[in-house]
């Protein structure tokens, strides 16, 4: 199994510090550096600067949402930034929200899977350079425009960020590589795989085609309990506040995960504006589910327990109690060794 580090859409470190762990992923040997699309840092850049620092690491999104740009956009923005690094972009792709779609980009959140699978189908004919002629239920292309530029590869690698039961399924169908967030180890074989398995049958192709790549939030302490405070706030956002009361996909995905009163409870108390008990409805369960905390020799020993459930990369957000540039470095190391 491989291991990415995730810089945080958000991050509270100076732009060194980024350049730095960065620089140290690449040393490394880690795998891939991915950087979210949020309401923070817009991602394509911050991997182009990124790439002008680095020499091997792959570069992904983790994931842009296929309803801030058009599909157009997005291929020129990934084959930029695959031309600046030679080569070592990863884009992944998801549809976000409808809270967010709504609140942030102002359009509706309509048709999100079709959208997906076309934006897909477009940036790579347009990858391909070939004329942009399509008619699918949500993009309607007749007019032949290719891309005016030639990329430096034909085929650049599209992850899925995709929760959803049918979401999974066209992650298997179409994609190199899927994205989630929350992965339950526990859950996977019963609950997640046949999914993927039943997308990548409508392909003619096994799950082995299929990279898994998890982001998973990794806090770095001796204290498990202060460790497990730390990470509720977070899981309460997502699982109360990233949607609405119908549409949460966080929510149900947990929900699935058999935390129904759990995941009723932390909505309620975010949607009422309660985040603290929001965050203190989340049991040390759902924390040690989907996140590692704990010394770094524990870490390791969750990590090796995605590696047996099939898991072919883990992308690490590391956060420590005190955010310090080195220490981060020197946790990167140990994870590595």
């Amino acid at each position: 199994m491989k291991l990415g580090l995730t810089i945080p859409y958000t991050t509270p470190l100076h732009r060194p510090a980024v350049l730095a762990l960065a620089r140290a992923a690449d040393q490394l040997g880690y795998e891939t550096l991915r950087i979210a699309e949020h309401n923070g840092w817009d991602p394509f850049p911050v991997l182009a600067h990124l790439a002008s620092v680095t020499e091997r690491i792959k570069l992904g999104t983790g994931v842009a949402s296929v309803f801030g740009r058009s599909p157009a956009q997005l291929a020129q923005a990934a084959v930029t930034v695959d031309a600046i690094s030679r080569g070592r972009l990863v884009l992944g792709l998801g549809t976000s929200g409808p809270l967010f779609v709504r609140g942030w980009h102002g359009v509706p959140y309509e048709s999100g899977l079709a959208r997906l699978r076309e934006t897909v189908e477009i940036v790579r004919l347009l990858a391909r350079r070939e004329p942009l002629v399509h008619r699918g239920r949500v993009f309607d292309l007749e007019d032949g425009l290719s891309l005016g530029v030639r990329p430096v590869r034909d085929r650049i690698p599209v992850f899925l960020g995709s929760l959803t039961p049918r979401g999974l399924e066209l992650a298997g169908e179409i994609a190199d590589g899927w994205l989630p967030t929350f992965f339950s180890p526990r859950h996977f074989e019963p609950l997640l795989r046949p999914h993927l398995e039943r997308g990548a049958s409508r392909s003619g192709r096994s799950l082995s085609d299929l990279a898994i790549c998890v982001s998973q939030s990794v806090h770095v302490t001796d204290d498990v309990d202060e460790g497990r405070d730390a990470v509720r706030p977070q899981l309460a956002l997502f699982i109360g506040g990233m949607g609405t009361r119908r549409t949460n996909y966080y929510n149900r995905l947990w929900r699935r995960y058999g935390f129904e009163a759990e995941a009723e409870r932390i909505q309620a108390c975010y949607l009422a504006g309660r985040e603290d008990e929001a965050a203190e409805a989340v049991t040390d369960e759902m924390v040690d589910l989907v996140t590692i905390v704990g010394p770094v020799a524990r870490c390791r020993e969750r990590l090796r327990e995605l590696e047996l459930a099939g898991v072919d990369e883990v992308s690490l957000l590391v956060t420590l109690p005190e955010e310090d540039p080195a220490a981060l470095v020197e946790v990167l190391e140990a994870l590595a060794a």
